[in-house]
Protein backbone atom coordinates (compact mmCIF):
# COMPACT_ATOMS: atom_id res chain seq x y z
CA UNK A 1 0.00 0.00 0.00
CA UNK A 2 1.74 3.21 -1.09
CA UNK A 3 -0.26 5.24 1.77
CA UNK A 4 1.70 3.76 4.33
CA UNK A 5 5.72 4.30 4.36
CA UNK A 6 8.24 1.41 4.96
CA UNK A 7 10.24 3.60 7.89
CA UNK A 8 11.53 2.41 11.50
CA UNK A 9 9.15 2.83 13.82
CA UNK A 10 5.68 3.80 14.87
CA UNK A 11 3.22 4.53 12.21
CA UNK A 12 -0.67 5.22 13.65
CA UNK A 13 -3.16 3.69 11.12
CA UNK A 14 -5.49 5.15 12.93
CA UNK A 15 -7.98 4.80 15.36
CA UNK A 16 -5.85 3.72 18.11
CA UNK A 17 -4.37 1.16 16.21
CA UNK A 18 -0.59 1.09 15.58
CA UNK A 19 2.21 -0.43 13.40
CA UNK A 20 5.96 -0.56 15.09
CA UNK A 21 8.27 -1.36 11.59
CA UNK A 22 11.75 -3.02 11.71
CA UNK A 23 12.82 -2.70 8.24
CA UNK A 24 13.84 -4.17 6.37
CA UNK A 25 11.86 -7.20 7.56
CA UNK A 26 14.68 -10.07 7.20
CA UNK A 27 15.92 -12.50 9.80
CA UNK A 28 14.94 -11.60 13.09
CA UNK A 29 14.06 -7.65 11.97
CA UNK A 30 10.00 -8.42 13.07
CA UNK A 31 6.87 -6.07 13.64
CA UNK A 32 4.60 -5.05 16.54
CA UNK A 33 1.46 -3.66 17.16
CA UNK A 34 -0.90 -1.43 19.51
CA UNK A 35 -4.30 -0.94 20.09
CA UNK A 36 -5.44 1.70 22.17
CA UNK A 37 -8.94 2.33 23.44
CA UNK A 38 -9.36 5.38 26.09
CA UNK A 39 -6.65 4.17 28.74
CA UNK A 40 -6.67 0.17 27.96
CA UNK A 41 -3.86 -0.68 25.30
CA UNK A 42 -3.05 -4.20 24.00
CA UNK A 43 0.61 -5.22 22.69
CA UNK A 44 1.08 -7.05 19.87
CA UNK A 45 4.17 -8.86 20.08
CA UNK A 46 7.62 -7.94 21.44
CA UNK A 47 10.87 -8.27 20.00
CA UNK A 48 13.94 -10.21 19.99
CA UNK A 49 15.94 -8.61 22.60
CA UNK A 50 15.68 -6.11 25.26
CA UNK A 51 17.10 -3.05 23.69
CA UNK A 52 14.70 -2.90 20.98
CA UNK A 53 12.20 -3.68 23.03
CA UNK A 54 12.97 -1.23 25.16
CA UNK A 55 13.03 1.24 22.41
CA UNK A 56 9.45 0.33 20.88
CA UNK A 57 7.73 1.13 24.10
CA UNK A 58 9.25 3.86 24.84
CA UNK A 59 8.66 5.44 21.39
CA UNK A 60 5.04 4.20 22.00
CA UNK A 61 5.06 5.64 25.13
CA UNK A 62 6.08 9.05 23.78
CA UNK A 63 3.63 9.04 21.09
CA UNK A 64 0.36 7.22 23.16
CA UNK A 65 0.47 7.91 26.89
CA UNK A 66 -1.50 5.40 27.27
CA UNK A 67 1.13 2.93 26.74
CA UNK A 68 2.97 3.81 29.62
CA UNK A 69 0.90 0.92 31.35
CA UNK A 70 0.44 -2.14 29.00
CA UNK A 71 -3.02 -4.23 29.99
CA UNK A 72 -2.38 -7.07 27.80
CA UNK A 73 -0.09 -8.65 25.85
CA UNK A 74 -0.60 -10.85 22.93
CA UNK A 75 2.11 -13.10 21.74
CA UNK A 76 1.39 -14.29 18.31
CA UNK A 77 3.33 -17.37 17.83
CA UNK A 78 6.58 -18.61 19.75
CA UNK A 79 9.67 -17.54 17.82
CA UNK A 80 11.98 -15.76 19.76
CA UNK A 81 11.78 -12.30 17.65
CA UNK A 82 8.48 -11.68 18.67
CA UNK A 83 8.52 -12.87 23.11
CA UNK A 84 12.02 -12.38 23.89
CA UNK A 85 11.24 -8.71 24.99
CA UNK A 86 8.29 -10.30 27.15
CA UNK A 87 10.14 -9.46 30.58
CA UNK A 88 9.30 -5.90 29.48
CA UNK A 89 5.95 -5.23 30.09
CA UNK A 90 5.22 -8.64 32.88
CA UNK A 91 2.99 -6.36 34.70
CA UNK A 92 0.41 -7.44 31.54
CA UNK A 93 -1.41 -10.17 31.05
CA UNK A 94 0.13 -12.24 28.52
CA UNK A 95 -2.01 -14.17 26.23
CA UNK A 96 -0.87 -17.35 23.54
CA UNK A 97 -2.07 -20.04 22.45
CA UNK A 98 -1.23 -23.36 24.51
CA UNK A 99 0.77 -24.56 21.50
CA UNK A 100 3.04 -21.50 21.53
CA UNK A 101 4.07 -21.55 25.07
CA UNK A 102 5.49 -25.19 23.89
CA UNK A 103 7.39 -23.90 21.45
CA UNK A 104 8.48 -21.03 23.71
CA UNK A 105 9.77 -23.23 26.05
CA UNK A 106 12.02 -25.45 24.02
CA UNK A 107 13.75 -22.20 22.22
CA UNK A 108 14.64 -20.27 25.74
CA UNK A 109 16.84 -17.32 25.62
CA UNK A 110 20.31 -19.07 27.23
CA UNK A 111 20.15 -21.20 23.78
CA UNK A 112 20.66 -18.80 21.67
CA UNK A 113 22.88 -16.50 23.48
CA UNK A 114 25.31 -20.03 24.07
CA UNK A 115 25.29 -20.26 20.35
CA UNK A 116 26.53 -17.00 19.49
CA UNK A 117 28.86 -17.44 22.03
CA UNK A 118 30.13 -20.82 20.61
CA UNK A 119 28.81 -20.43 16.91
CA UNK A 120 32.84 -21.15 15.68
CA UNK A 121 32.69 -24.65 17.52
CA UNK A 122 28.92 -25.29 16.56
CA UNK A 123 29.55 -25.92 12.50
CA UNK A 124 28.27 -24.47 9.26
CA UNK A 125 24.99 -23.83 10.33
CA UNK A 126 25.53 -22.11 13.75
CA UNK A 127 27.70 -19.69 11.64
CA UNK A 128 25.37 -18.91 8.97
CA UNK A 129 22.53 -18.21 11.77
CA UNK A 130 25.59 -15.82 13.65
CA UNK A 131 25.65 -14.07 10.70
CA UNK A 132 21.99 -13.38 10.24
CA UNK A 133 21.54 -13.10 13.90
CA UNK A 134 24.72 -12.15 15.73
CA UNK A 135 23.47 -8.31 16.33
CA UNK A 136 20.96 -9.12 18.83
CA UNK A 137 21.62 -9.21 22.87
CA UNK A 138 20.37 -12.61 24.26
CA UNK A 139 22.24 -11.88 26.78
CA UNK A 140 20.72 -11.24 30.21
CA UNK A 141 17.13 -11.74 29.11
CA UNK A 142 14.68 -13.74 31.27
CA UNK A 143 12.18 -16.23 29.57
CA UNK A 144 8.65 -14.98 30.41
CA UNK A 145 5.61 -17.21 29.68
CA UNK A 146 2.33 -15.78 28.89
CA UNK A 147 -0.21 -15.95 31.54
CA UNK A 148 -3.03 -16.81 30.14
CA UNK A 149 -3.73 -19.44 27.54
CA UNK A 150 -6.28 -20.67 25.00
CA UNK A 151 -6.93 -22.91 22.15
CA UNK A 152 -9.43 -22.18 18.84
CA UNK A 153 -10.11 -18.59 19.54
CA UNK A 154 -10.50 -15.99 21.98
CA UNK A 155 -12.18 -12.63 22.51
CA UNK A 156 -10.78 -9.85 24.47
CA UNK A 157 -12.11 -6.15 25.05
CA UNK A 158 -9.71 -3.30 24.83
CA UNK A 159 -11.82 -0.61 26.61
CA UNK A 160 -14.83 -0.60 23.88
CA UNK A 161 -13.11 -2.32 21.26
CA UNK A 162 -13.18 -6.35 20.95
CA UNK A 163 -10.06 -8.41 19.43
CA UNK A 164 -10.42 -11.25 18.28
CA UNK A 165 -7.66 -13.68 19.00
CA UNK A 166 -8.01 -16.38 16.35
CA UNK A 167 -5.51 -19.56 16.27
CA UNK A 168 -4.64 -20.83 12.72
CA UNK A 169 -1.62 -22.74 13.30
CA UNK A 170 0.44 -25.28 13.09
CA UNK A 171 1.47 -23.27 9.83
CA UNK A 172 4.52 -21.53 10.63
CA UNK A 173 4.68 -22.76 13.68
CA UNK A 174 2.71 -25.02 15.86
CA UNK A 175 0.73 -22.39 18.07
CA UNK A 176 0.35 -19.24 15.61
CA UNK A 177 -2.78 -16.86 16.13
CA UNK A 178 -3.96 -13.47 14.21
CA UNK A 179 -5.28 -10.46 15.98
CA UNK A 180 -8.56 -9.17 14.10
CA UNK A 181 -9.82 -5.80 15.52
CA UNK A 182 -12.84 -5.94 13.60
CA UNK A 183 -14.34 -2.18 14.14
CA UNK A 184 -11.16 -0.61 12.59
CA UNK A 185 -10.52 -3.02 9.89
CA UNK A 186 -7.49 -4.27 11.08
CA UNK A 187 -5.57 -7.62 10.96
CA UNK A 188 -2.41 -8.21 12.78
CA UNK A 189 -0.73 -11.78 11.21
CA UNK A 190 1.81 -12.53 13.13
CA UNK A 191 4.06 -14.73 11.16
CA UNK A 192 1.38 -15.67 8.72
CA UNK A 193 2.67 -13.13 6.59
CA UNK A 194 6.34 -11.99 5.66
CA UNK A 195 5.49 -8.81 3.44
CA UNK A 196 7.85 -9.48 0.10
CA UNK A 197 9.74 -11.71 1.87
CA UNK A 198 10.08 -15.88 1.87
CA UNK A 199 8.25 -17.01 4.78
CA UNK A 200 9.65 -20.06 6.64
CA UNK A 201 7.69 -23.55 7.99
CA UNK A 202 9.19 -24.67 10.62
CA UNK A 203 5.96 -26.95 10.95
CA UNK A 204 3.38 -26.69 8.55
CA UNK A 205 1.37 -28.65 7.23
CA UNK A 206 0.89 -26.34 3.82
CA UNK A 207 -2.87 -26.77 3.73
CA UNK A 208 -2.83 -25.10 7.12
CA UNK A 209 -1.17 -21.92 6.54
CA UNK A 210 -3.29 -21.89 2.66
CA UNK A 211 -5.97 -22.29 5.00
CA UNK A 212 -4.68 -19.10 7.46
CA UNK A 213 -4.60 -16.67 4.39
CA UNK A 214 -8.05 -18.13 3.58
CA UNK A 215 -9.25 -16.87 6.73
CA UNK A 216 -7.73 -13.66 6.23
CA UNK A 217 -8.77 -12.96 3.24
CA UNK A 218 -12.12 -13.67 4.26
CA UNK A 219 -12.12 -11.08 7.01
CA UNK A 220 -13.41 -7.26 6.65
CA UNK A 221 -10.29 -5.93 6.81
CA UNK A 222 -8.25 -2.88 4.62
CA UNK A 223 -4.60 -2.94 6.83
CA UNK A 224 -2.85 -5.83 7.47
CA UNK A 225 0.29 -5.46 9.18
CA UNK A 226 2.66 -8.73 8.74
CA UNK A 227 5.00 -10.43 11.27
CA UNK A 228 7.67 -8.86 9.33
CA UNK A 229 7.60 -6.72 6.10
CA UNK A 230 5.55 -3.39 5.16
CA UNK A 231 1.84 -2.62 5.96
CA UNK A 232 -0.34 -4.15 3.22
CA UNK A 233 -3.55 -4.66 2.43
CA UNK A 234 -5.84 -8.41 1.24
CA UNK A 235 -2.94 -8.57 -2.19
CA UNK A 236 -0.57 -9.03 0.20
CA UNK A 237 -1.85 -12.20 1.88
CA UNK A 238 -3.32 -13.05 -1.56
CA UNK A 239 0.48 -12.99 -2.95
CA UNK A 240 1.45 -15.29 0.21
CA UNK A 241 -1.11 -17.35 -0.51
CA UNK A 242 0.17 -18.11 -4.24
CA UNK A 243 3.93 -18.36 -2.83
CA UNK A 244 3.03 -21.11 -1.04
CA UNK A 245 0.60 -23.22 -3.34
CA UNK A 246 3.17 -22.54 -6.10
CA UNK A 247 6.13 -24.20 -3.82
CA UNK A 248 3.76 -27.25 -2.62
CA UNK A 249 2.98 -28.21 -6.17
CA UNK A 250 6.85 -27.62 -7.33
CA UNK A 251 8.66 -29.40 -4.13
CA UNK A 252 5.88 -32.32 -5.26
CA UNK A 253 7.21 -33.03 -8.71
CA UNK A 254 10.74 -32.80 -7.37
CA UNK A 255 9.66 -35.24 -4.63
CA UNK A 256 8.31 -37.61 -7.01
CA UNK A 257 11.05 -37.70 -9.47
CA UNK A 258 13.72 -38.18 -5.84
CA UNK A 259 15.69 -35.55 -6.07
CA UNK A 260 16.75 -34.55 -2.28
CA UNK A 261 15.57 -31.64 -0.51
CA UNK A 262 18.09 -29.16 -1.47
CA UNK A 263 18.45 -30.48 -5.13
CA UNK A 264 14.53 -29.63 -5.24
CA UNK A 265 14.92 -26.17 -3.56
CA UNK A 266 17.87 -25.23 -6.23
CA UNK A 267 15.85 -26.65 -8.99
CA UNK A 268 12.96 -24.30 -8.18
CA UNK A 269 12.50 -21.30 -10.03
CA UNK A 270 11.95 -18.45 -8.23
CA UNK A 271 11.51 -15.64 -10.82
CA UNK A 272 8.04 -14.25 -9.57
CA UNK A 273 9.24 -13.96 -6.05
CA UNK A 274 12.59 -12.05 -7.59
CA UNK A 275 12.20 -8.98 -5.36
CA UNK A 276 11.25 -11.20 -2.08
CA UNK A 277 14.15 -11.49 0.79
CA UNK A 278 15.49 -14.38 2.53
CA UNK A 279 15.76 -16.67 -0.72
CA UNK A 280 17.20 -19.23 1.03
CA UNK A 281 14.57 -19.83 3.30
CA UNK A 282 13.03 -22.36 0.51
CA UNK A 283 15.18 -25.11 1.51
CA UNK A 284 13.41 -24.79 5.19
CA UNK A 285 10.23 -24.56 3.02
CA UNK A 286 10.95 -27.62 0.70
CA UNK A 287 12.49 -29.57 3.62
CA UNK A 288 8.40 -29.47 5.73
CA UNK A 289 7.20 -29.74 2.48
CA UNK A 290 8.76 -33.22 1.97
CA UNK A 291 8.25 -34.63 5.63
CA UNK A 292 4.46 -33.60 5.48
CA UNK A 293 4.81 -35.54 1.92
CA UNK A 294 6.55 -38.77 3.96
CA UNK A 295 3.77 -38.26 6.68
CA UNK A 296 7.23 -38.12 8.99
CA UNK A 297 5.87 -36.25 12.12
CA UNK A 298 9.66 -35.58 13.43
CA UNK A 299 10.35 -32.07 13.75
CA UNK A 300 12.87 -30.10 11.85
CA UNK A 301 16.77 -30.31 12.47
CA UNK A 302 17.44 -26.95 12.73
CA UNK A 303 21.62 -26.94 12.40
CA UNK A 304 21.02 -28.94 9.21
CA UNK A 305 18.69 -26.70 8.14
CA UNK A 306 20.64 -23.73 8.56
CA UNK A 307 23.60 -25.06 7.22
CA UNK A 308 21.77 -26.30 3.89
CA UNK A 309 20.03 -22.57 3.92
CA UNK A 310 23.68 -21.42 3.94
CA UNK A 311 24.97 -23.63 1.31
CA UNK A 312 21.95 -22.05 -0.84
CA UNK A 313 22.80 -18.51 -0.15
CA UNK A 314 26.37 -19.08 -0.93
CA UNK A 315 25.66 -20.73 -4.14
CA UNK A 316 22.95 -17.52 -4.73
CA UNK A 317 25.00 -14.65 -3.50
CA UNK A 318 28.51 -15.51 -2.99
CA UNK A 319 30.24 -14.05 -0.18
CA UNK A 320 29.87 -14.55 3.72
CA UNK A 321 27.46 -11.50 4.51
CA UNK A 322 23.83 -11.96 4.43
CA UNK A 323 22.06 -9.19 2.27
CA UNK A 324 19.77 -8.19 4.60
CA UNK A 325 19.70 -6.01 7.80
CA UNK A 326 18.53 -3.04 9.70
CA UNK A 327 17.78 -0.74 7.07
Amino acid sequence: MARWQYTHGLHDIGNGCYAYLQPDGGWGWSNAGLVVDGRSTLLVDTLFDLPLTRTMLERMRAAVPAAAGIDTLVNTHGNPDHTFGNELVAGAEIIATNACVEDMRETPPELLANLMKNWRSLGEGAAFLHRLMGNFEFEGITLTLPTRTFDRALSVAVGGKQVELIEVGPTHTRGDMIVHVPADKVVYTGDILFAGGHPIMWVGPVANWIAACDRILALDVETVVPGHGPITDKSGVAAMKRYLEYIRDEARKRFDAGLDFEEAARDIALDAFAGWGEDERIVANVHALYREFRHDPAPPDAPTLFAAMSRFHAARHGGHSHPHSQA
